[in-house]
């Protein structure tokens, strides 16, 4: 029942370095593995989307699985190590075939084996990310130390963005076949992911066990018989379902806007391939320089605050691209700048929400549910994505553009400037509304917090008589 110490930078940092794991192959992804799938294995845009969009309604069932059985993992080793250090080998071998070309003569060949490996890549890679996610609620209560913990986070997550980005072009710029290129880049991440979550493990072990000591479980409280049930349970929380919608719209604008910034560099503004890094540098640059500030914004105000000022920025700044014509190209990155602020406080609020919402699962069912509530996040994370590259692929194919063509035909080029602008900023607005009806504030999530110790301390009175 005591008070947890302040949770140290340490402990802060170790998680942070823990982003890296699935945060590098996914920017990786989100950024190349469309054009990846079109100009070096050769599908179909329509084909490269549908794999990816496979792979997500896989994760409808594995998402929420492993989400549910980490809750229930028990182990000397707690309920989320166990799951991070076994996943990580094979999304580690799955990140290195993800970028290997088959040698199969047909496209429908190619497709059947990136079809297959999705299955194992989504489920590797939900393994280590989703446990880790689901860390973040259990190595502190204090609703500032969380946005800390989530802002650290995002800062490696917008810092892997960068990283990919940077290590993508020393790769081009020094081998000249471009399966060759993918092929390393998929060997780099993996090596780099199993180094990060023996890191993180070892950093955030001895406080995951002082949390444990002191949020002892509450007696009477029978987890539901079925994941069915625990799921019906679980989307009965309005303030989940806030956080739910907030999250699809910002995610997904933000990948529709990632997967379509090199068609929109090189097929609309006529740059060449160096300004799509340097854009996107400028976009998460600055994303990162602002977690600092929004994170100081969010200790006066509240987290509801700071999505409702940041979210419309990048709105602004989104759809204002579609304004920008060949040869702006000063133009073009004042607006990346302006969405890089706005940005950020996509990747730290939704996820600083979710701990503050299990609290409040927690006052009403005492069940402890990380895993399964950060599981619907990763899922939304990945289905964002998949959806997003999906949208891209097929409108790109109705369109008619073909990678090998020196020149792209007018509806290509005008749907590419709906893609990167017009429809982000419109998701962006649905994602403020949700926020807007988002009903735990500061003061309620104090109220949560002293009701949860209320209930501790007769559970232990009640122990006490009783012995």
């Amino acid at each position: 029942m005591a008070k947890l110490p302040p949770l140290p930078l340490s402990v802060k940092v170790s998680y942070g370095v823990g982003e890296l794991a699935a945060a590098v192959p996914a920017s990786l992804s989100a950024f190349f593995v469309l054009y990846f799938f079109t100009t070096v294995a050769g599908l179909s845009p329509a084909l490269a989307g549908s794999v990816l969009l496979f792979g997500r309604l896989w994760d409808a069932i594995n998402d929420p699985l492993i989400g549910w059985l980490s809750d229930r993992t028990q182990s000397p080793l707690g309920r989320r190590f166990p799951w991070m250090l076994g996943g990580v080998i094979p999304l580690a071998i799955c990140s290195v075939l993800l970028w290997v070309v088959p040698p199969f003569p047909t496209q429908m060949g190619v497709f059947a084996y990136y079809i297959v490996l999705s299955i194992f890549a989504f489920a590797a890679f939900t393994a280590v990310q989703l446990p880790y996610t689901a860390l973040a609620a259990e190595l502190a209560d204090d609703y500032d130390e969380r946005t800390d913990l989530i802002g650290m986070k995002s800062a490696f997550s917008i810092g892997a963005s960068i990283f990919a980005l940077v290590m993508a072009q020393i790769v081009f710029a020094r081998v000249a076949d471009p399966a060759r290129q993918y092929a390393l880049l998929g060997m780099l991440s993996a090596s780099l992911a199993l180094v990060v979550i023996g890191i993180c493990v070892a950093g955030t072990y001895r406080r995951y066990w002082q949390v444990q000591r002191g949020r002892p479980p509450l007696s009477g409280a029978a987890a539901p018989p079925s994941l069915l049930n625990q799921l019906r349970t679980v989307f009965r929380n309005s303030a989940f379902r806030q956080v739910l919608g907030l999250y699809l719209c910002g995610w997904m604008s933000v990948q529709v806007t990632a997967a379509m910034l090199p068609y929109f560099v090189g097929a609309w503004m006529g740059l060449p391939a160096t300004h799509f890094a340097q854009m996107a540098l400028a976009v998460q640059g600055t994303a990162i320089a602002m977690l600092w500030v929004w994170d100081w914004v969010t200790k006066r105000t509240g987290k509801r605050t700071v999505f409702l000022m940041g979210a419309p920025l990048a709105a602004i700044a989104l759809g204002g691209l579609a304004t920008v014509q060949p040869g702006q190209v000063a133009w073009m990155y004042t607006l990346g700048v302006i969405a890089g602020m706005g940005v950020a406080t996509l990747y730290v609020v939704p996820f600083a929400m979710l701990p503050d919402v299990i609290d409040l699962d927690e006052l009403n069912t005492g069940l402890r549910r990380e895993g399964l509530y950060f599981s619907a996040l990763v899922f939304l994370q990945k289905l964002g994505l998949a959806l997003a590259l999906f949208i891209s692929g097929q409108v790109l194919s109705w369109t008619g553009y073909l990678a090998s063509a020196e020149a792209q035909p007018v509806a290509a080029l005008n749907a590419i400037r709906l893609l990167i602008g017009p429809l982000p900023a419109l998701l962006l607005a649905g994602g403020l509304w949700f926020c807007y009806r988002y009903p735990i504030t500061r003061d309620r999530h104090q109220q949560i917090l002293l009701a949860l110790q209320d209930q501790r301390q007769q559970q232990f009175d009640d122990e006490t008589a009783a012995n």
